[in-house]
C-alpha cells in the first residue's frame, strides 16, 4: 500500500485525472441502496494522496490548477455513477431523447462534479502534513456539499451523508446532526485510511489509530441508534385511518391520450375496495391518500370529477390528492402566462377543495425550464409533459384541511431537502410526501428516493406517510421504521393507521447550524495549520 500511495502522489496529467474518475465511480457503490461503505474508505484516501503530490500553479492556477482536476475527476466519476438512473426518463420519452441520453448524464455530473474541484482546490491551498490535511478536505468538501444542496435551487441528491444511513439503527444519528452532520462525518472518517500509508519510517501503532477511532465512531453510531430505537416509545394515533393508494397511472407521459373519466373510474374502484372478507372499504377511513400527477389533466377539464370523488368519499373522510390546479386568472391581464402548478389538494365529501399546496421547489429541466427561451432554440423541453412547465407555490407546505390533524406536504423532490422543509416540524404532526416515480420504474431511483424521504421523518421525529404512484409506497413511525409497504409497479391500497410524533429532536430545534459552525471551525484551522511543517502523527 506505501508504494501505491506513492505511485498516486506522483501521478500527474491524464493518468492522475482517470484515476480519480475510477475512484470517485467506485466511492459511488455507497449511495442508497446500494449502501457499498467500504467503498468510500478504499477511494477518498488517494484523493488526499493525489492532492500530497499535486502541483502548484501561479495566478489562477492555485485555484484552477491540478488540485481543482483531481477533485473534479473524483466528483465526475461519484456522480456520473450516483445519477446514472436519471437517464431512464429518457427511455420512457423515447426516439431522439435516447441520443443525448448519455451526454445529458455526463454533463450533469460534470456541472456537479465542479463543487468537489473547487473543494479540492481551496482544500488544497491550506495544505498541510498528517492529520490536519484530512480535516482540511473533509471540511471544504462539506461546505461544498452543503453549497450544491442549496445554491441555484439545489440539487443535494446522494449527500456522503446517506453512506452512513444504512440501516434504522445508524440512522438515528440523523435525529442529533441531520444528513449534513452525517456528510461531514462521513468525509473525515472516509480519509483516515491516508493516514496508514506511506509509512515513512513510522510505526504501524499510530498509524492505525485514526482508521481504528473510525471504526470505533460507527461501532458507536450503532450502538446508539439500537438504545434509542429500544427506548423511545411509539405509540398510534386515535384520530386518523388512512388508505393510501398506489394507482400505476401511466397517461401522465401523454397528456393527450388521458381520458379523464376512465382515470377517475380506476382511481375511485381501487379506492373502494375490499381487500378482504373483514375489510370495510372506505366506511371507516378518515383520509384517502392519491399520488402526485394522478390527475394528467386540469379539473377544469372533467367537472363531473369532483362530483364523482364527493359521492366516493363516506361523511367526513377527506381525500388528498396530487392533482394539477389552474391559477385564478385575473381579468386585468389577460397576458398572465402561469402554467399552472403541481398541487396536492384536499377535497371534502361534498366535492370542494378546501385546502391546497403549489409545489414550491420544482425540479430543473423536469418541471420548468431555466433559461427556456435558449432551449427552445433547439427544441427541448422540459420533461414533465402537458403544460408549458408549472409555477412554484409559495413555499409555505403546512397544511391544516379541516378536521384533521396538520402536516408537512412534500411534492416528489421535496422531501429531499434536509433543514427545509417550508414549515416548523413543532406545528406538524405528520409529514405527507406524494410522489410519482414511475419516470424511472426498473432503476436505482425509485429506492434511492424513497431513503431520502425517510431520513426527514428521522430527522424531525414526524412519522411519514409516502404515497407514490408505482412505489415505493409505505407508512414510517418517527424512527424511520417501515410499518407497511405496498410492493412497487403493482396497483393497490395501503390502509394505516399514522404513529404519534415523538418529543422535538436535536436537529429539529437547531437545524443545520452545529453543522455550520463545525465546518466554519475545520476550515479556520485548516488556514492556521497550512504553514505547518511536517510531523509525524
Amino acid at each position: 500500500m506505501t508504494r501505491l500511495a506513492e505511485w498516486t502522489m506522483l501521478s500527474h496529467g491524464w493518468r492522475r485525472f482517470l484515476l480519480m474518475l475510477v475512484a470517485g465511480a467506485v466511492a459511488a457503490l455507497s449511495i442508497p441502496p446500494l449502501f457499498v461503505l467500504p467503498a468510500l474508505f478504499v477511494t477518498f484516501p488517494f484523493w488526499v494522496w493525489a492532492l500530497d503530490g499535486a502541483e502548484r500553479r501561479p495566478g489562477l492556477g492555485r485555484i484552477f490548477g491540478p488540485a481543482f482536476w483531481i477533485g473534479f475527476a473524483f466528483g465526475w466519476g461519484y456522480f456520473t455513477v450516483a445519477f446514472h438512473w436519471l437517464g431512464a426518463a429518457f427511455l420512457l420519452e423515447g426516439g431522439w431523447y435516447l441520443v443525448p441520453m448519455p451526454f445529458a448524464i455526463l454533463a450533469l455530473a460534470a456541472l456537479i462534479a465542479l463543487f468537489w474541484g473547487l473543494a479540492s482546490a481551496l482544500a488544497h491551498l491550506c495544505w498541510s502534513h498528517g492529520v490536519w490535511r484530512i480535516v482540511t478536505l473533509a471540511a471544504f468538501l462539506s461546505a461544498a456539499e452543503y453549497a450544491r444542496g442549496t445554491l441555484f435551487s439545489g440539487f443535494p441528491f446522494d449527500l456522503l451523508g446517506y453512506a452512513l444511513t444504512a440501516t434504522t439503527e445508524m440512522m438515528q444519528s440523523a435525529s442529533i446532526v441531520g444528513v449534513y452532520g452525517l456528510t461531514a462525518l462521513a468525509a473525515l472518517l472516509a480519509m483516515t485510511p491516508a493516514l496508514i500509508w506511506p509509512a515513512d519510517g513510522r510505526a504501524i501503532a499510530p498509524r492505525l489509530v485514526p482508521f481504528v477511532l473510525a471504526i470505533a465512531v460507527i461501532a458507536a453510531m450503532l450502538g446508539w441508534g439500537h438504545v434509542r430505537l429500544q427506548s423511545t416509545p411509539v405509540t398510534a394515533r386515535t384520530d386518523m385511518k388512512v388508505r393510501m393508494v398506489q394507482p400505476v397511472i401511466t397517461e401522465h407521459s401523454d397528456w393527450a391520450a388521458a381520458n379523464p373519466p376512465d382515470i377517475v373510474s380506476r382511481l375511485i374502484d381501487l379506492s373502494s375496495a375490499k381487500t378482504g372478507p373483514s375489510d370495510p372499504g372506505l366506511a371507516d377511513k378518515t383520509q384517502v391518500i392519491w399520488p402526485e400527477s394522478v390527475f394528467p389533466f386540469f379539473m377544469s377539464q372533467y367537472p363531473e370529477g369532483l362530483a364523482r370523488i364527493a359521492r366516493m368519499l363516506p361523511d367526513k373522510t377527506m381525500l388528498l390528492t396530487g392533482a394539477p390546479r389552474e391559477p385564478d386568472r385575473d381579468p386585468a391581464n389577460p397576458d398572465d402566462t402561469n402554467p399552472g402548478y403541481n398541487s396536492l389538494l384536499a377535497i371534502d365529501t361534498n366535492g370542494e377543495i378546501v385546502a391546497s399546496y403549489d409545489k414550491s421547489h420544482l425540479v430543473p429541466f423536469g418541471e420548468y425550464l431555466p433559461f427556456q427561451n435558449f432551449w427552445k432554440l433547439f427544441g427541448i423541453r422540459q420533461f414533465v409533459p402537458g403544460t408549458n412547465g408549472w409555477a412554484p407555490g409559495n413555499g409555505k407546505r403546512l397544511m391544516s384541511p379541516p378536521g384533521m390533524p396538520s402536516f408537512i406536504a412534500l411534492i416528489c423532490y421535496e422531501a429531499i431537502f434536509s433543514g427545509d422543509l417550508g414549515a416548523d416540524p413543532a406545528e406538524a404532526q405528520f409529514l405527507l410526501n406524494i410522489s410519482n416515480d414511475e419516470w424511472f420504474d426498473g432503476s436505482i431511483g425509485p429506492a434511492q428516493h424513497a431513503h431520502h424521504a425517510l431520513l426527514r421523518a428521522v430527522e424531525t421525529g414526524l412519522p411519514l406517510l409516502r404515497v407514490t404512484n408505482s412505489g415505493v409506497t409505505f407508512a414510517a413511525d418517527p424512527l424511520g421504521r417501515i410499518t407497511a409497504s405496498l410492493a412497487p409497479y403493482e396497483p393497490g391500497v395501503l390502509d394505516v393507521v399514522p404513529a404519534n410524533k415523538i418529543a422535538e429532536t436535536v436537529f429539529d430545534r437547531f437545524g443545520n447550524w452545529p453543522f455550520l459552525i463545525v465546518v466554519l471551525l475545520g476550515i479556520v484551522l485548516a488556514v492556521l495549520t497550512r504553514t505547518r511543517k511536517p510531523r509525524p502523527l
